[in-house]
Order: C-alpha cells, then structure tokens, then sequence
C-alpha cells in the first residue's frame, strides 16, 4: 500500500509499505482524507522530540472500517488518536489525553497518511449522520477547540480575542459561538484571513504594530475577559499581558516552536492567569462530532491526492487546512 512518510529532517515521501497487521483488539481502517496538523509539521521540520524516521504520518484522519469488530464492515469512522497506559496517575483520574506515558498514533506509531491503518478498537468512533468523510477528518481538530474553550475557563457574556486566524484560531471562534459567546475579536497579519473570518461573522483587526491598542478600542479600553493564543508567536507573547483585562485569563492552545519571553511583571501587577490546554478528552471529542458543520467546512479549503504529499508539506499559499485524499469515498 502507499503511504506518506517522514523520511527525516525536511523530508517526505510517498512510499510503498506493508499493509499494517490488526492485531487483537484492533480494528483495520481503510483511510479516506488524512490532515496535516501542527505537530506533523513540526516532524516534517526534525523538532518533533519523539517521532523517528521512517514513520507513515497523520493522526487526524477519516475512513471506513475493513475488518470484523465492533462496527460492521463499511461504517464510517474517525479516531481518538490519544494511546495511553490505562495506569498512571493521570489516567487512574480519568485525565486520559494527558497520560504521563501518552502516544500518539502518527506520533509514536504509524498513522493515517495511508491507505489503511491499524488502530485500537476503542479508539475507533462511528461518524455522525451527515457528516461527510472530507469534515470527519477534521473532528479531532474541533476536538482541541471544544478542550480549549471548556479547559480555558470560558464564561458566556466574556469579551474573546482570539490571536490566529488559521484552522484552529478559526475553529476556536466557530466552537465559542456554538457554547454561547457573542462578541469574539480575530487578529491575524494575513489579509486574507480575516476576510474568512469575517465572513464567518467575527470581528477582525489586521496584526500590525498597534495591534494591542486595536484590541483596547474593542474592549473599550478594558481589555478582553479571555485571550486564546492560537498563533505561537514571539509578538502576540509580548502583548498578551497587556490586553487581557485586569483578573482576565490567557488561554495558550498553540505550541510554540520556540520557548517565548512573558513579562511576569505586568501579571502580577494584572492578576491575570494563564491557563494551557493539550490535545482533548474523548468527552471532547464526541462533543466535536455533534458540532461541527458546514461553517467549519470552510476551512477545509486544500485537498490534496496522497502523491502530492510534498505539495502539502510545502503549504500551499492561501491554505487554511492542507487534507490528503488517500482513497474513494464509499
């Protein structure tokens, strides 16, 4: 079968591999649309530190099952990508996407970027009634979305800034409308962007030098109850202490590439908190697949065919979401 790989620092390809072995208690999934996510970038780029060369990527993805289990052969599923020991203190409470010896399937063990895949039968969830494979391979994504607005705090009547406007900023607004907030502020440097985001019905400031004085006059001159930092960027890490409200709360859902610098000063004198939030509870997750509808779709903007594994992993210019398309649609 043909399979997109991480073939070491800065490289991918697509290459012929074995049809993965279903062990016991698995299931075999014949994929239909894998995502590239931020962390298989972040393997492409060798900075990811437990993912190794060679390894079939992806652990957001969609398809339908092929062997005998606990769903009929041909049901639509998605996978609850988080493999945890069942044992630690983490998961003794129930706090399974954080298990102190947590893997991730694309991660730690070949993924989804193929044409099929073995995962844990009790990873593997059936797809919602009219939601097509194409959205189903996004749930995981809203996934972190709803984690991050239920893990963050959120309060209905809050003023929400949300600093990113790619597919998990964008998602973080739409899954904040379904829980109730109103008024929701994005901020991105890129034009284009906040055009979809407007159009999605946010308000919008363009990233520039003023950008905290713009989320001022938003906010009155208050600052925002909560802040969500969807970016990851030296810059909105610099002004994030300063337009959060006094008491307010920094909500930190991208992973930085590089450790920032924060003026602990100002969080201090504010009394604001910072919260971070990763990955999502299957609670989340089945939450995700009740919600997500045609509005996300429209950041599913970037289809692609498994051959032009390269193509995605270089980003087409304007792509809010890059998805493989590895097999036919039942």
């Amino acid at each position: 079968m043909k399979a997109i790989r991480y073939l070491g620092t800065d490289r991918i390809g697509v290459e012929e591999v074995e049809k993965p072995q279903v062990p016991e208690g698995w299931g075999l999934i014949k994929t239909a649309y894998a995502g590239i996510c931020g962390s298989d970038m972040t393997i492409y780029h060798g900075r990811h530190p437990r993912a190794k060369a060679p390894l079939t990527l992806g652990h957001e993805f969609s398809g339908y099952i092929c062997s005998s289990g606990r769903f009929p052969v041909g049901t639509l599923v998605t996978v609850y990508p988080y493999l945890n020991c069942g044992t630690c203190e983490c998961c003794q409470r129930g706090d399974i996407h954080i298990c102190e010896q947590l893997k991730l399937i694309g991660i730690d063990l070949d993924g989804g970027m193929a044409e099929y895949v073995a995962v844990p039968e009790d990873k593997i969830y059936p797809v919602p009634a009219g939601i097509s494979p194409k959205t189903a391979a996004f749930i995981e994504p809203v996934g972190i979305t709803v984690h991050a607005v239920r893990k963050g705090g959120w309060q209905k009547g809050s003023d929400v800034v949300i600093f990113g406007a790619g597919a998990i900023g964008l998602s973080t607004g739409l899954t904040l409308k379904k829980f109730g907030a109103e008024r929701i502020l994005l901020a991105d440097p890129i034009p284009e962007r906040n055009r979809l985001a407007e159009e999605l019905g946010f308000d919008t400031i363009l990233c520039k030098t003023d950008s905290a004085q713009a989320v001022m006059d938003w906010t009155k001159g208050r600052g925002a109850d909560f802040v969500y930092d969807c970016a990851g960027h030296q810059t909105v890490a610099d002004i994030l202490p300063d337009i959060v409200r006094i008491g307010g709360s920094i909500v930190i859902v991208a992973g930085y590439k590089i450790p920032p610098v924060m003026d602990f000063q100002k969080g201090m004198f504010r009394e604001f908190s910072i919260r971070f939030v990763r990955n999502c509870t299957a609670d989340d997750f089945e939450t995700a697949s009740r919600i997500i509808d045609k509005d996300y779709e429209r950041i599913l903007n970037c289809f692609l065919p498994l051959e032009d594994a390269q193509k995605g992993f270089d980003v087409p210019k304007g792509a809010y979401k890059v998805i493989f398309q590895i097999g036919e649609e039942d």
